[in-house]
């Protein structure tokens, strides 16, 4: 007796195609097989479902009962799995209504957020954006289940893990601003001026401590962290307003000196530069409508990394 374990489901083409024909060799050159082939196919099949299913006649072929009484679920159960198997629908965003969430920090948000909700707004205008702070440890979970689309932020501070889809964005490098009428520092100082000085840290996390306090610290150095902070907002006003001296990523600094009367100079510590990237999970590898975000934030990075020169400008004094 035949059971779905050991049935090939194959045999249902087959037999679709058999009884549409009602001839063994019409059949076996629409499937591109051998009459012989065939002919086996056949064989299989009745011995398989344990009917003859097609009986010679003098007119030719004719089914059986059994073949009768078979044609319409066979043929509605092989729709099935042709949709089933079908490349799923392409995103349309001029109608779409998906809502995307993202994990960032107010950096990406202040340098990628224009831009894309711009994009939305004229390509998506059904589509909502939902944007989540990243958390100190990474958020795996949430890219599996789904509450989460992508994660943007330094590779080196995500740490992702290696089994995640990763795609870099653009890089960056620290820099440090004061403001323009600073008593002291009127060019780039020197690691001597700069440990002397009062700093401001953005620390996310409420650390005391950030990359240039532990590459001081391997050197054997140390520097006065004054007032900390937990995001970009206020700091541009405050280094502006006050002689302490702000460590930061560059292309902020240069969002910073658009607001507010500040100067930037290179950061007198070798500190290497550091990737910027866009996570997600496999899960969602395919989807269309997460391609489609993905390509926007893609396009993005990429003018971003175009439109801004990471050598350091003439200063105003």
């Amino acid at each position: 007796m035949a059971n779905l374990r050991t049935f090939d489901l194959n045999l249902l083409v087959t037999f679709d195609v058999l009884l549409r024909e009602l001839n063994v060799t019409r059949a076996a050159e629409h499937m591109f097989i051998t009459q012989s082939a065939m002919s086996h196919s056949l064989h299989r099949l009745r011995q398989q479902l344990d009917d003859p299913l097609l009986v010679k006649t003098p007119t030719g072929m004719k089914p059986t009962e059994r073949a009768l009484a078979l044609i319409g679920p066979v043929r509605a159960l092989l729709t099935e799995m042709e949709q089933l198997i079908q490349p799923p629908m392409e995103f349309e965003p001029a109608i779409s209504e998906r809502r995307f969430v993202l994990a960032a920090t107010d950096y990406m948000e202040l340098l990628l957020l224009p831009d894309l909700s711009a994009l939305i707004e004229q390509m998506a205008p059904g589509v909502n954006i939902h944007v989540k702070r990243t958390e100190t440890s990474f958020p795996l979970a949430q890219l599996e289940n789904g509450s989460l689309d992508v994660v943007l932020g330094f590779e080196s501070v995500l740490n992702p893990p290696a089994d995640l889809n990763s795609m870099r964005l653009f890089n960056d490098h620290m820099a440090c601003v004061v403001r323009q009428d600073h008593p002291l520092i009127q060019d780039a100082p020197t690691l001597d001026q700069y440990l002397s000085m009062s700093h401001m840290l953005i620390s996310r996390t409420g650390s005391d401590v950030g990359l240039i306090d532990q590459k001081l610290s391997e050197m054997g150095l140390e520097r006065r962290i004054k007032l900390i902070v937990p995001h970009f907002l206020s700091a541009p006003m405050i280094v502006a307003e006050t002689d302490m001296v702000l460590s930061l990523p560059y292309r902020i600094a240069e969002q910073f000196k658009k607001i507010a009367a500040l100067n930037i100079f290179p950061v007198p510590i070798h500190l290497p530069s550091y990737d910027l990237v866009m996570i997600w999970h496999l899960l969602r590898d395919k989807d269309p409508a997460h391609c489609w975000l993905r390509d926007r934030i893609a396009t993005i990075g990429r003018k971003i990394e175009a439109s801004t020169s990471l050598d350091y400008p003439k200063n105003n004094n």
